[in-house]
């Protein structure tokens, strides 16, 4: 583990569109001392070319290879377990960070002794252009506060692994991978620290369709019943709060 050094994770899957916006805004960060792991989650467009000539273009960039498509958990596990810095970071394929990012939130966790840090961001257009719709995240969060709300977005997260460890944030093999390794961090008694700064583009299709917020409803009610093994009078009081956070958000 080297002291200093951000890893920073990225899981591809036929993201030939967004890869180069996306890595470009990590190369451009004001911090230097950081890696990025590219994994390839067996794309079949032109995202494995564009990997290959990123990772040769510059010493920080690693690529891996997933044998077949196993999706974003496996994806990111793999980059975790390769990962070779103190911190550890998400950004997403399609989403781009501002160029102060790793510095800015690093320097809060060191003065904060933050070990779990997580940003606000603004959703955008096609083009990763801000629309000016903006999460705001609260000061801090524990497990009990983050049942009823999904406001940690992963390409926001920063941990420190000296004092998490790689075997706490490897992600579960499930739907909503993310929210349930959040979970699962913040019910060991462990505090996620807010930065109430937009950090973050969230590139969002003008398409959505209305069986995608049907199926992130089904994912949510399966987090509380199958995995947290909620109660089920609890779990519609979780539910509700949570549906009604998740339309606010995207006013």
């Amino acid at each position: 583990m080297v002291d200093g050094l951000i890893s920073v994770v990225m899981p591809v899957h036929n993201a030939e569109k967004y890869l180069l916006q996306s890595v470009t805004s990590v190369k451009r960060q004001s911090y230097k001392d950081w890696e990025l792991i590219l994994v390839d989650d067996a794309s079949t467009d032109r995202s494995p070319e564009i990997l290959k000539k990123l990772a040769d273009s510059d010493k920080r960039i690693r690529l891996i290879k997933n044998e077949g498509d196993h999706g974003a958990s496996y994806a990111r596990n793999a980059g975790i377990a390769a990962a070779r810095g103190r911190y550890l970071a998400y950004l997403d394929a399609d989403d781009v960070w501002s160029r102060h990012k790793l510095e800015e939130q690093l320097a809060f966790m060191q003065k904060k002794g933050a070990v779990f840090t997580f940003t606000a961001y603004e959703f955008g257009d096609t083009d990763c252009k801000g629309t000016g719709k903006v999460v705001r995240v609260p000061k801090t969060l524990d497990y009990k506060r983050a049942l009823s709300r999904t406001v940690i977005f992963t390409s926001t997260v920063m941990f420190d692994l000296a004092y998490v460890g790689k075997e706490l944030v490897y992600m579960p093999h499930i739907k909503s991978e993310d929210t349930a390794s959040w979970w699962k961090v913040l019910k060991r008694g462990i505090t996620a620290y807010g930065i109430n700064k937009v950090y973050v583009i969230y590139r969002i299709s003008g398409n959505s369709l209305s069986s995608d917020k049907v199926e992130a409803l089904r994912r949510i009610w399966n987090l509380y019943r199958k995995c947290e093994h909620l109660s089920l009078p609890y779990s519609c009081v979780l539910f509700i709060g949570w549906a009604f956070r998740a339309v606010v958000r995207r006013l």
